[in-house]
């Protein structure tokens, strides 16, 4: 069996540009056409500000010609990312690109569309009809997390100082299997992050392992509809069950955050009978990504607590200088509203039988492949994925001749991007490859994949595979 470090695993990319020297690219000289300079091609500097114009369709060419080189986002497995909408959808997205979703008082109508998402989704996520609702649009779910663990960090600190006991040591329990944007979270609002490591037979959070690590500092807990890892669910109900023992004991009353930013917009049709949200009384708070299973473009995320309460007033601002008083409780300010009206356009084209089947039919393709897959005498699927269209899957055992990270560095080299990388603590031995099937990904693409990874197999059982290169970096 082969074994795997983090170290050799992951590269760090930093996102920090630096000066570069002066290098220029050249147009095409046909779009640049005879007048872009003495040369006639127009010589562009890459990293400062050119001295002269060009005309539109060049800048459009350069741009558009740069671009070809990311590849094919249908092909990107690695992404839970809408790779496709319907042109009725692009179109109502470019009407309203120049709509900015903070200003309600200029644009109310996309305010309006806004609440309404709000309310729809609350009432999806089982939000008791004698309660009301609170929630917005985001720039996606990483904002919307930080939001809600904001509110919790609030709300305990209130309780703790209701009480007259010192706040300032909060800690959030989670796995260590959370999107990074929790590890963010507690970095920026300095909150102790309590991981609970995976382990052979259990790659996610259980209510037994939550309870132990919960005290009266603990501002909530985070249970995960979708892992990024494997694509299972966390037992919410069990982890709710386990906190509701713990305050009967005498142990403190700890809520729930559900991170739903991909199961948020998946278990509504495919499970509806999975108590997971508002439907249990301790889930305070739920976000969801719609540029994800919500089949809408990137980016938009949401928010919804139970009920106003459960957002504390201090994190909601009032404003009045965009024409009309506002009150505000994002992290971000300007940002487009399309994003949000292509959510509305989706929920009113698909309703809860579109997206039941849209969803299915992805559904019905990742359990084909994964048992196709299976079927690839190399490969073993992981038990207890599918909850959502993703399944990951690994090299069994006995296999030296290479290993997932040479499969996944063969199938880009054909235009698929599919994700090699190995678990969190303490599961580093364990490396898989994931496939994320998204709305678009059609049972063909999904036959073309197959015989393009047998034909990788194929390759790298008789050639072998590249033990002493670094495998390629890869974020979740």
């Amino acid at each position: 069996m082969q074994t795997y470090s983090k170290e050799a695993a992951v590269t760090v990319s930093r996102q920090v540009h630096h000066t570069r020297r002066d290098e220029v690219l050249t147009p095409n000289p046909l779009a640049a056409g005879p007048n872009a300079g003495a040369s006639g091609v127009g010589e562009i500097p890459r990293y400062r500000l050119p001295d002269w114009e060009m005309s539109p369709d060049a800048a459009y060419q350069v741009v558009h010609d740069e671009l070809m080189v990311d590849g094919n986002a249908r092909l990107n497995l690695a992404t839970f990312v809408t790779t496709w909408m319907e042109p009725q959808a692009a179109r109502l997205m470019a009407e309203t690109f120049d709509k900015n979703m903070i200003d309600k008082d200029e644009y109310p109508q996309t305010a309006e569309l806004e609440m309404r998402c709000v309310n729809i989704l609350s009432d999806l996520w089982g939000s008791p009809g004698h309660e009301e609702a609170t929630g917005c649009s985001t720039t996606g779910s990483s904002e919307a997390a930080m939001l809600g663990g904001m509110a919790l960090k609030w709300r305990w600190r209130e309780r703790m100082r209701a009480a007259g006991k010192p706040a300032d040591h909060p800690n959030m329990v989670m796995s260590i299997g959370v999107q990074v944007c929790w590890e963010k979270f507690c970095r920026y609002w300095d909150v102790e992050p309590r991981y609970v490591p995976m382990e052979a037979g259990r790659r996610h959070l259980t209510g037994e392992e939550a309870a132990k690590l919960c005290d009266e500092n603990t501002i909530g807990v985070v249970a995960v509809m979708g892992v990024t890892f494997d694509g299972s669910y966390e037992p919410v109900a069990e982890i709710a069950a386990a906190l509701d023992r713990l305050q009967a004991s005498g142990g403190p009353d700890v809520p729930i955050h559900v991170d739903g930013a991909s199961g948020g917009f998946v278990a509504p049709f495919l499970t509806p009978d999975l108590a997971w949200d508002f439907r249990l009384p301790r889930v305070q708070s739920i976000n969801a990504s719609g540029h994800k299973y919500g089949l809408v473009y990137p980016g938009v995320g949401w928010i919804v607590w139970r009920n106003p309460e459960a957002l504390p007033q201090d994190l909601v601002f009032d404003v009045n200088y965009l024409g009309g008083q506002m009150p505000t409780f994002a992290l971000n300010f300007s940002r487009p509203g399309a994003q949000v009206c292509a959510q509305y356009y989706t929920f009113i084209r698909l309703g809860r039988e579109g997206f039941r089947r849209v969803h299915q039919q992805s559904m019905d393709t990742a359990r084909f492949l994964s048992e196709e897959v299976d079927r690839i005498g190399p490969f073993e699927t992981l038990d207890g994925c599918l909850d959502i269209p993703v399944f990951a899957f690994r090299v069994r055992q006995e296999i030296d001749r290479f290993t997932v990270f040479d499969v996944s560095r063969e199938l880009r080299s054909r235009g698929w991007q599919v994700p090699a990388y190995t678990m969190p603590s303490n599961l580093e031995d364990l490396a898989v490859l994931r496939v994320v099937v998204r709305n678009g990904f059609s049972r063909d693409l999904g036959e073309i994949l197959l015989a393009d990874l047998r034909r990788t197999v194929q390759e790298l059982e008789e050639h072998g595979g590249h033990p002493g290169r670094r495998p390629e970096a890869f974020r979740h």
